[in-house]
């Protein structure tokens, strides 16, 4: 997976539990023109909104918008290009974490007022929590090792209990998500020290536990090392907001977990042993 760092570069995107081609990257001096082979979510628009407020209300956090071509075929936007590597795939220092926890804590202190004006994230704890469950209503095939049916079995016992169920409503304020926790969003600059997200097509207004859960446990964290405990202590969270946080840390691995079978849609796409590291995951989140 690539960032927006070097030239020609494809991404292909794997947030929302999906592997799907989403766009084409071009690299042009100091911009970078993003053209979109699907937009049926919306996509572009999305994109553009999120870039926009973000230039307003927490600078430095993503590209600079620079111009939008929405009504073209593909639709296309040009914005800023940023200095970097991804951090996926690596294995992810202190001080990486902490810069990630900081741009994390200047995007969600976006005002609420600006926030409920944005269109909510097409992925959203209902949306997920319904596509886990259809999920495990599938019964996939996760072979026959006994860790991984452990988990599964583990796993469908908390989906019919209702906790998925009680994450879907949220007590407070919405923040400005990207709604996609896949690692390769996150572009460190070692000069600054600072880390910015890039590819915002999926963005939203969001539950700020819930994307907090998806990019701890999102599945680009087998690639490198995210120590993911590390993340929510530089946050400030109530007591009640971090039990949500483990709540969706929950869904999100159970959700890849049971994507990872032999013939699954997630597997090709991971290193050998990934569905054991999961299911070892799964059954630690839920105790």
């Amino acid at each position: 997976m690539r960032a927006y760092r070097s030239g020609g570069a494809e991404r292909t995107g794997h947030g929302r539990m999906t592997g799907r081609c989403t766009h084409h990257i071009e690299f042009r001096g100091d911009v970078v023109i993003k053209r979109y082979r699907s937009w049926d979510r919306g996509e572009p628009g999305r994109e553009w909104t999120a870039l926009k407020l973000l230039a307003e209300h927490a600078p430095g956090v993503a590209p600079s918008p620079v111009r939008a071509m929405l009504d073209a075929d593909p639709p296309a936007i040009v914005m800023s290009r940023l200095p970097g590597r991804t951090l996926r795939g690596v294995h992810v220092t202190a001080r990486q974490v902490e810069a990630t926890a900081d741009a994390l804590n200047r995007l969600h202190r976006i005002p609420t007022r600006v926030v409920q004006e944005v269109e909510p994230a097409p992925w959203r704890p209902a949306t997920a929590v319904a596509k886990v469950r259809a999920l495990a209503g599938e019964q996939p095939d996760l072979g026959a090792d006994p860790l991984v049916r452990r988990a599964y079995l583990a796993g469908t016992a908390w989906l019919a209990s209702g906790d998925p169920d009680r994450l879907t409503v949220n007590p407070y304020p919405p923040v400005l998500g990207l709604a996609d926790g896949n690692h390769a969003n996150l572009l460190w600059d070692e000069g600054s020290g600072r880390v910015r997200f890039v590819d915002w097509e999926d963005s939203g207004s969001n539950d700020r536990a819930f994307e907090l859960g998806e990019l701890i446990e999102h599945i680009s964290r087998v690639d490198g090392g995210f120590d993911a405990a590390r993340l929510p202590a530089h946050i400030d969270l109530t007591s009640e907001e971090a039990g949500r946080v483990l709540g969706f840390r929950r869904l999100v691995a159970l959700g890849w977990f049971l994507q990872l079978g032999p013939s699954g849609p997630a597997t090709p796409h991971n290193p050998p042993g990934t569905l054991r590291r999961m299911a070892d995951r799964v059954l630690e989140l839920l105790g």
